[in-house]
């Protein structure tokens, strides 16, 4: 649904985004990840349109964005940082002006807002001034603005920023709602929150593409190609006897005890430890009740993407 082709952007001699090309599929949900300044926010304001690019390309469908952009923006919902809120009005009376703003027809206006507000959950308050909204009614309301003309994409930069943990759950459940039957593109610092909400993450480090895929493939490519495999071990018992067996095993980089009377072993790098493992142990004596990977968290990939490229720079 969504090309990029070789999208480059300069604020003056900055060159905050260095070619960049990327496809975003009809109903996914997407994160961009980076670095504070690594051009999220660039890339985003330029697919919605908001802001031109110094050269390359974005297509919404067979729609360059700036060669139709009035048809483009109409199919596009976006959510900005630092949304624009007006705190003298009241919710119902903010999306009444959102709705003259985005051109949707009178016929269509009441249905279009009365289902914004039931999809957000602001029923009970939208008689209410937003100046007396707590945060996250504040950041619903900054989506409710971005999802009432019905958008097919709606991209949203940092919708979580602020919000305490059960803020947090009730956004981020919102939001994977707002899914499915739309792509949703999203930027956060939130390692966590990508990893919950979103099948595919793009990496972006001063303005370079350095990474694209799903959650599950970047964490197992990380394994297979740089780290050793990360590995549970649970024995019947003689936990420390069975520890200094692991530690013995050729391949075992280190092995320590967990918090829960099991032993986590680290691998060299491309080898899964497993098989010769198990069969030390067995061979050992001891009784065997579970051996597992352990899946790499986003931040462990996130990290080392970006001092892999920083160091091959260097």
């Amino acid at each position: 649904m969504i090309k990029v082709d070789n999208l480059v952007k300069f604020y003056g001699e900055h060159q905050a985004l260095k070619g960049i090309s990327c496809n975003i599929n009809k109903g996914e949900i997407v994160g961009f990840l980076g670095p504070n300044g690594a051009g999220k926010s660039t890339m985003m304001r330029i697919i919605t349109g908001y802001l031109p690019a110094t050269s390359g390309y974005v297509y919404l469908d067979n729609s360059e964005v700036y060669e139709d952009p009035i048809s483009v923006k109409k199919r596009i919902g976006y959510m900005p940082e630092n949304v624009s809120l007006y705190n003298e009005m009241s919710i119902l009376e903010y999306l009444k002006f959102f709705a003259m703003l985005k051109g949707i027809p009178k016929k269509q206006k009441k249905i279009s807002i009365d289902n914004t507000i039931e999809l957000t959950g602001l029923g009970q308050y939208k008689h209410r001034l937003i100046g007396h909204l707590s945060k996250g009614y504040k950041q619903r309301t900054g989506l409710a603005q971005a999802i009432l003309n019905d958008p097919d994409v709606l991209i949203l930069d940092e919708p979580t920023s602020g919000l305490d943990p059960n803020q947090l759950i009730e956004i981020r459940s919102l939001i994977k709602n707002l899914g499915g039957s739309r792509t949703v593109i999203l930027s956060t610092h939130i390692l966590t929150e990508v990893e919950d909400m979103c099948e595919r993450a793009l990496i972006i480090d001063k303005g370079v593409l350095i990474a694209e895929d799903t959650i599950k493939e970047l964490k197992r490519t990380m394994d297979a190609e740089i780290l050793g495999s990360n590995v549970e071990l649970k024995v019947l018992k003689n936990i420390d006897n069975a520890l200094m067996a692991v530690r013995e095993v050729t391949g075992v980089k280190q092995a320590y005890k967990g918090n829960s009377d099991n032993i986590l072993i680290e691998g060299e790098s491309g080898i899964d430890i497993r098989p010769v493992v198990v069969k030390h142990i067995v061979n050992s004596g001891f009784d065997i009740l579970e051996i597992k990977s352990i899946e790499r968290s986003l931040e462990e990939v996130f990290i080392h993407l970006t001092a892999k490229k920083k160091k091959d720079k260097n």
